[in-house]
C-alpha cells in the first residue's frame, strides 16, 4: 500500500509516516498543498491523508481537485474542526473519512486499512492463496496456519503480490507500491527482498521469476 501523507506540521506529518512505515506501508510525506498536487500527478496512490488547513493551495482544493480528476483512491481529512458542518463539508468535497485532531494513532491506522480495502476494484480485509493468509489490519501473515515472520519490506512485497491475484508484478511496479519517492531505482533491493521472502515462505516455492518480467504469486 502507497500512502501521501498532506501535513503542515512537520513533526506530526513525520510521526505518522514513521506509524505507517511500521505497517509495511510505503509512504511518502509533503508540508503543503502545492508539492501534494505535483506528486498527486505522477504517483499512484491508495490512500491520502490529507490535512485540511494547508499553506499554498488549500487541502479543501486539493479533494476538489482529485475529484476532479477522477483519483480513484481514498482520502482522509485531518483537521482541528470537529464539528458536524465541518465533517459534513468535508465529505461532500471529495474526502473519504474524517479524522479530528488531536487523534489516536491507533485509529488512524484502522482508519487507512479500512479506505484501502475501499480502493477500486475493493479488497478483502483478509488476503489469501496458496495458503498463504495476509491480515494487513493485524499486520500478520501464515501459511498453512504456521504465523511467518516477516520485516515490513517483505510484508509489503507480500502483499503487492498478493493483491495482483496470478497476475505479473514487475520490479518497478513493487518499488512503485512498496517503497517510497527515496528508493533508489537502480538498486537490486527488489530482487534482494524477493529472495528473503521466498525463504520465508518456504517449500513448495510460490514465488515465480518470469524473466524480463517480473514477478507473480
Amino acid at each position: 500500500m502507497r500512502v501521501l501523507v498532506v501535513e503542515d506540521e512537520r513533526v506530526l506529518a513525520d510521526t505518522v509516516a514513521v506509524g505507517l512505515r511500521r505497517e509495511s506501508m510505503a509512504v511518502d510525506v509533503v508540508y503543503d498543498g502545492d508539492t501534494a498536487l505535483e506528486h498527486l500527478a505522477v504517483n499512484d496512490y491508495d490512500v491520502v491523508v490529507l490535512d485540511r488547513d494547508l499553506p499554498g493551495t488549500h487541502g479543501d482544493d486539493v479533494a476538489r481537485s482529485l475529484a476532479t480528476d477522477g483519483y480513484t483512491g481514498r482520502i482522509l481529512m485531518l483537521t482541528a474542526s470537529d464539528g458536524v458542518e465541518d465533517k459534513v463539508e468535508g465529505l461532500s468535497i471529495g474526502a473519504d473519512d474524517y479524522l479530528a485532531k488531536p487523534f489516536a494513532f491507533a485509529e488512524l491506522i484502522a482508519r487507512v486499512h479500512a479506505l484501502a480495502r475501499r480502493a477500486t476494484p475493493p479488497l478483502p480485509p483478509v488476503l489469501e492463496r496458496h495458503g498463504i493468509t495476509l491480515d494487513p489490519a493485524n499486520h500478520k501473515v501464515y501459511r498453512d496456519g504456521e504465523e511467518l515472520s516477516l520485516t515490513p519490506k517483505e510484508f509489503a512485497v507480500l502483499q503487492v503480490l498478493m493483491r495482483a491475484q496470478g497476475t505479473v508484478v514487475s520490479a518497478e511496479g513493487l518499488l512503485e507500491k512498496a517503497w517510497d519517492e527515496n528508493a533508489d531505482p537502480f538498486t537490486n533491493v527488489v530482487r534482494v527482498t524477493v529472495m528473503t521472502l521466498r525463504k520465508k515462505l518456504g517449500d513448495p516455492p510460490v514465488v515465480q521469476t518470469v524473466p524480463g518480467a517480473g514477478y507473480r504469486l
